[in-house]
C-alpha cells in the first residue's frame, strides 16, 4: 500500500475511533502494511490495550489519544496534533435504537451527532491542516442508510446522509489542493454494534473486508466505494424507486 503523504513509503495514519470493530481493522491493516498509527477514541483502558497489542503484533509505532468525539471541544487537539498524519481514517458512528429516538428526543440528538456533527467537525478540522501542507487523505465511513431515508432507521440514517454529503463537498472544495477525500460504504457489517440482528450472509461484509476495502480506496484514491459491489446495485435500485412505491416497503 502506498502512502497518501509526499515521501512515497508509508507514513502516519490517524484512525479516529480506533477501538470500533472496524476502527480495530483497520488500525492492524495499516500496521501491517508499515504505517505508524495514531489511535483515538473514548475508552482509555480499551485504547490501551489495542495500541498495546497493535505494537506486539507488527512493530509498528504507536501513539494513542483519549477524547470525547461529542465534547464541544472535541476536534481542539487536532489543531496542534503532531507529527500530522498522512492519512486520517474516521469510523466514529453509533446506530442507536429508532424507536428510542422517535420518544425521546437526546437520544436522537446523540445519534445524530455520533454520525453527523462530531465526524465532520473532526474531518474538517483535519481538512484545513492538509490543505495547507498540500498533501494527504482524508477517509470517512459513512453507511448505504444515508442514500435513502427508511422508517426502520431514518434517524441514524438522516445523520448518515448528512456525513455523505459532507464528505462530497469536501472532496469537491479539496479537489485541487493534494488532499483526497474518500467515502466508504460498508452496507451491513458483522460487529458489536448489529450483534444479535438478522442479517443477510450475502450482504453482510467482516470488519477485515471493511479495512481491505480502505486501503483499496486510498492507493487507487477513490472517490465513494462500497465495501460488497452488490451494494452499489441495490442502492441504485433503492434510490430510483418512486416515493409511492417506497412508502409501501418494509425497510
Amino acid at each position: 500500500m502506498t502512502t497518501p503523504g509526499a515521501t512515497g513509503g508509508p507514513g502516519t495514519a490517524l484512525v479516529l475511533g480506533a477501538t470500533s470493530d472496524i476502527g480495530r481493522a483497520i488500525a492492524r491493516a495499516l500496521a501491517l502494511e508499515g504505517w505508524q498509527l495514531q489511535l483515538a477514541a473514548r475508552d482509555a483502558e480499551r485504547l490501551q490495550r489495542e495500541a498495546e497489542d497493535i505494537a506486539a503484533r507488527s512493530a509498528a509505532p504507536v501513539r494513542s489519544h483519549v477524547f470525547d468525539a461529542l465534547a464541544p471541544t472535541a476536534q481542539d487537539w487536532l489543531a496542534d496534533l503532531s507529527p500530522l498524519p498522512d492519512l486520517a481514517v474516521c469510523v466514529i458512528g453509533l446506530l442507536g435504537d429508532q424507536q428510542l429516538c422517535e420518544r425521546d428526543a437526546h437520544a436522537a440528538a446523540e445519534v445524530m451527532r455520533t454520525n453527523y456533527e462530531a465526524p465532520a467537525l473532526l474531518l474538517g478540522t483535519l481538512a484545513a491542516r492538509f490543505a495547507e501542507r498540500g498533501s494527504g487523505v482524508l477517509v470517512g465511513v459513512s453507511s448505504v442508510a444515508g442514500e435513502r431515508g427508511r422508517a426502520a432507521n431514518y434517524v441514524y440514517g438522516s445523520a448518515k446522509a448528512g456525513f455523505t454529503a459532507f464528505l462530497s463537498g469536501l472532496r469537491a472544495r479539496l479537489a485541487t489542493t493534494g488532499v483526497h477525500v474518500v467515502t466508504v460504504q460498508p452496507g451491513f457489517v458483522s460487529t458489536r454494534m448489529t450483534a444479535g440482528m438478522a442479517l443477510p450472509a450475502a450482504l453482510t461484509a467482516t470488519p477485515e473486508a471493511v479495512a481491505q476495502a480502505v486501503a483499496r480506496a486510498v492507493r487507487k484514491r477513490r472517490d465513494v466505494i462500497f465495501v460488497l459491489p452488490i451494494w452499489h446495485l441495490i442502492m441504485l435500485a433503492i434510490r430510483h424507486l418512486p416515493e409511492r412505491a417506497f412508502k409501501r416497503l418494509r425497510l
